[in-house]
């Protein structure tokens, strides 16, 4: 058993210090030439707003993913160490039944975000593929969440113009207005069953306008615009009547700019760690800083607005730089730090072989460290690799195709 512990942690001590490493990190400069004058300006300090075309090529991997569930991927997104610890979770115990996976995962010390997306191992694989984007994504979230449900909204308007995004039998695409504002919305056709969309970014778009899309593994440009197998939900939330009578708890707000989550939903299926809903009602959602595990925020003036301090605890202060409390959170209901380093107890369960917790076995875990190096020092990946499935895509292949 020691180890065991000894390898999660120093699993966990990489993932966090990788993340630490590529937390302030944009995307570099276009690779047009600059207005001129501007060719020797200083580079953005640390933390400064992206841009609407960085934020466009940031959430082009998810921007046409249902919307209950990019509103999930987008609070989870704020939790990169948790991602990775669960993307780890669900490998190790491949062989359980949707049901069970899903009652044991409410145990973990975990987000319900992250508990969750335990029945989309494809959008797990996704997002700890690239811890180094997933971090920049859940921290532009958290800085500019009106720019980012902006940015999507540019994207699927782009899409459905060029006749990309329409409804299919996975999916509706509908556009609805409210107070004078449009916004296009997507749902699962099914209520019961969803389907995650597998595309690559430059077949939707064409070639990013700023920089580089995200260093993850997309299908051939050829390939077009799919999905993967269908997620029969009831086989995790099973129960009378079905699991989707009371709606998802996750869902975007897209005239307010940030998140509702649905109260009765973590209170039906029984998500213990949930302490952000009033009662049965739908509310705005909110960051949970006891579960960040001691990642740097974005910038002073996030860190500040989650009690990480004056001086550290945002990527460009000395928690960023040196170490400060890393390892602490913020636990609202208590209103006091608490010492974490991973999630505790993660490291007691299971160990199946010689994995990271980047979720890839043997080697996996230094081909996305190497794979995020990139993403840290160029923004981004300059190809596209080949295969048809996320994080190596053990699933890969049909559903649907346009």
């Amino acid at each position: 058993m020691p180890s065991k512990l000894c390898r999660y942690g120093t699993a966990i001590f990489i993932a966090l210090l990788l993340v630490q490493l590529t937390a302030a990190q944009q995307y570099p400069p276009p690779q047009n030439a600059p207005p001129p004058g501007t060719q020797n300006a200083p580079a953005p300090p640390p933390g400064t707003p992206l841009s609407p075309p960085q934020l466009d090529d940031l959430v082009a991997p998810i921007a046409l993913y249902p919307d209950p569930l990019l509103g999930e991927v987008l609070a989870a997104s704020t939790y990169p160490i948790e991602i990775a610890e669960a993307e780890q979770w669900v490998r190790d115990h491949a062989k359980w039944k949707p049901s069970k996976l899903m009652d044991e995962a409410k145990k973990q010390n975990w987000d319900p975000s992250i508990q969750g997306l335990v029945a989309f191992p494809d959008v797990l694989g996704r997002l700890s593929q690239s811890i180094g984007w997933a971090t920049q994504l859940g921290n532009a979230f958290l800085a500019q969440q009106a720019d980012v449900m902006q940015a999507v909204q540019r994207l699927r308007t782009q899409a459905e113009a060029k006749g990309t995004l329409h409804s299919t039998p996975q999916e509706t695409v509908t556009t609805q207005n409210q107070g004078g504002q449009s916004a296009i919305a997507i749902e699962p056709a099914n209520p019961n069953v969803w389907y995650v969309p597998n595309y690559n970014p430059a077949y939707v778009w064409g070639p990013p306008v700023y920089g580089y899309y995200p260093p993850l593994i997309y299908p051939g440009i050829d390939v077009g615009f799919g999905f993967f197998p269908g997620i029969d939900l009831g086989l995790y939330f099973g129960g009378w009547g079905g699991w989707g009578w009371g709606g998802w708890g996750w869902y975007p707000n897209w005239y307010g700019g940030g998140l509702f989550i649905n109260g009765s939903f973590f209170h039906r299926f029984g998500f213990e760690h949930f302490h952000g809903a009033e009662g049965l009602r739908n509310s705005a959602w909110a960051h949970d800083p006891a579960h960040r595990l001691g990642v740097p925020y974005a910038n002073r003036a996030v860190a500040s607005r989650y009690g990480a301090g004056r001086n550290g605890g945002f990527a460009g202060g000395e928690a960023g730089r040196s170490g400060g409390a890393r390892g602490e959170g913020f636990n609202r209901s208590e209103g006091a730090p608490q010492q974490r380093f991973g999630s505790s107890g993660f490291e007691q369960r299971g160990f199946a072989g010689n994995h990271s917790v980047f979720g890839g076995y043997h080697n996996g875990g230094m081909t996305r460290m190497q794979s995020d190096h990139g993403f840290s020092s160029m923004g981004a990946g300059r190809s596209f690799g080949g295969g048809g499935g996320f994080g190596g895509g053990s699933r890969g292949g049909g559903g649907g195709r346009r």
